[in-house]
């Protein structure tokens, strides 16, 4: 099946990502924090790809997701030599790679969440669903600043590769406003295309 090879070569190169950079990342206990949605994904995409198989698009952003992740994790977000290159590009007072990883975090589950929204849920309205991908997008992004709270009361100071803050008071803030951004843009960007994908395996869209 089409669905097989493309979760298959999801999760091969999802493990060689992980391989490469778990050799030798910065800090280990940031790297296994900040790979776990991967090592969380790589299963269930694989118990559920004939069960419930997904778009190739969403499936394709899902790949792409996990290796920001998985880059992110080995040098840490505030350490990513592509976030001190735009930072030296843009003129950024920080590395702004965690800022990238928001976006994505609010993106990518947006697409997500409309394609379950839409098949499993039945949500047909085009205002509604549009409305419910945000929120739930939004609620993704503040249950993961939830998630960065409790590790830095369970962790410490140890904790601080992971948070990322970068001297940044309003770092949470700006964390879900950038998620929520992305869960915009995506639905913009993506939502005919997200459409025409569904329409082929027989998924009724709003017009």
């Amino acid at each position: 099946m089409a669905t097989d090879r493309m979760v298959f070569a999801l999760c091969a190169v999802w493990a060689l990502a992980l391989t490469a950079s778990g050799i030798a990342p910065h800090d280990r206990l940031t790297w296994f924090m900040e790979v776990l949605p991967v090592l969380i994904a790589a299963p269930l995409l694989l118990a559920t790809r004939r069960r419930l198989p997904l778009t190739a698009l969403v499936y394709l952003l899902i790949a792409v997701h996990g290796l920001i992740l998985v880059y992110g994790g080995a040098y840490t977000y505030a350490r990513t030599p592509l976030g001190f290159w735009l930072q030296d590009l843009f003129g950024f007072s920080r590395n702004p790679y965690d800022r990238i990883g928001h976006i994505a975090q609010g993106f990518v589950p947006a697409l997500v969440a409309r394609e379950l929204l839409l098949r499993v849920f039945g949500i047909g309205g085009r205002k509604i669903l549009f409305f419910l991908v945000l929120c739930i997008a939004l609620a993704v992004s503040a249950f993961y600043e939830l998630i960065e709270w409790w590790a830095a009361l369970l962790i410490g100071a140890e904790a601080d590769e992971f948070l990322a803050t970068q001297g940044d008071v309003w770092d949470t803030q700006w964390d879900m406003f950038l998620a929520l951004c992305g869960a915009f843009a995506a639905q913009l960007l993506l939502g005919r295309r997200h459409d025409r994908q569904l329409a082929r395996i027989g998924v009724a869209t709003a017009p």
